[in-house]
């Protein structure tokens, strides 16, 4: 499976990266040795994900996703959030 993630950084900046290990990956970042932008914005939180069976739409969607305006991206959080209580429920 490929991953596309949105973190939030302690500064409250949001990254969008996809991976192949989504725990690995934000174990990285907050060891300091993933991404040039999350290091000195440590420690990052995972606040939103999907899967792709390739990694090409993996890339097509983070692509995508890095287009989005801070506002949209928090709407794209808040509405995965709201759709996962929904399923709990």
């Amino acid at each position: 499976m490929h991953f596309v993630y949105i973190v939030r950084c302690a500064d409250d900046t949001l990254y969008t990266g996809w991976t192949t290990d989504l725990t690995r990956r934000m174990t990285s970042h907050n060891a300091g040795s993933g991404a040039k932008y999350t290091r000195s914005r440590r420690p990052v939180t995972l606040v939103y994900h999907e899967c792709f069976e390739t990694k090409e739409e993996a890339l097509r969607r983070e692509c995508a996703v890095k287009k989005l305006s801070r506002a949209d991206k928090l709407r794209l959080i808040e509405n995965a959030r709201n759709d996962q209580q929904e399923e709990q429920a």
